[in-house]
């Protein structure tokens, strides 16, 4: 990655989100209805929430939520989609416009912590350590996020370097006297392309790695 800071910083995503009226597909992400479907209700924090869909699937569950994103283009289509839904799943996310590299938003440490798919301008140990320190004794922490045997894995990591990694790599990355890991694994999920409503609609197969840990 030559110049991360430009490719995934501000004027990177907004220029992505503003390019289409939407982007993703509006459902949640499949490994975070797997991973917390049982999960009691409490605080989380998702980091890079985009348009909105894993967040509102939370609140909908009774989670109060504070969903972060760097882009206020995709804040706007969120908060837009979640009032959509009625003032009650509405009124439990708080959507804040913040780059976690550099920030700690209101609300922490959560119960829950959980990220999807994120290209960050820092390395991925440092944000996902911050990430880590934001989780409650007794909280979750849910990453997922492009594997390396991701079929697309080559010709994005030539141009993206450190965007895939495994579930083994987090894991390894969090104090092991800190943290029981329930799940780290890689799971292949079929899915239309990059979740995009724009995108051929033959599904494709992608490869997760997944990470679920408590931590003590």
């Amino acid at each position: 990655m030559t110049n991360a800071t430009e490719e995934f910083g501000e004027a990177y995503w907004e220029e992505k989100y503003r390019a289409r009226d939407a982007i993703w597909s509006g459902r949640p992400n499949t490994q975070l209805v797997a991973e917390l479907a049982e999960l009691p209700p409490g605080t989380a924090l998702e980091a890079g929430c985009g348009e909105g869909a894993d967040a509102i699937w939370l609140a909908e569950r009774g989670w109060r939520v504070t969903a972060v994103d760097i882009s206020a283009t995709a804040l706007d289509r969120a908060r837009a989609h979640a009032e959509a839904r009625g003032a009650e799943v509405a009124g439990r996310i708080t959507w804040v416009r913040a780059d976690l590299t550099d920030s700690t938003p209101d609300g922490a440490p959560f119960d829950l912590v959980t990220t999807h798919y994120v290209h960050t301008t820092a390395s991925r140990q440092a944000l996902f350590g911050r990430l880590a320190a934001m989780v409650v004794p007794g909280g979750t922490l849910l990453v997922v996020g492009h594997h390396e045997t991701d079929p697309r894995a080559a010709d994005i990591a030539e141009a993206h370097p450190g965007v895939h990694f495994t579930a083994e790599d987090v894991a390894a990355d969090l104090a092991t006297d800190s943290w029981d890991i329930a799940v780290a694994e890689v799971r292949t999920r079929r899915a239309p392309e990059g979740h995009e409503p724009h995108g051929p609609d033959q599904p494709a197969e992608h490869h997760d790695a997944v990470l679920r840990a408590r931590r003590r």
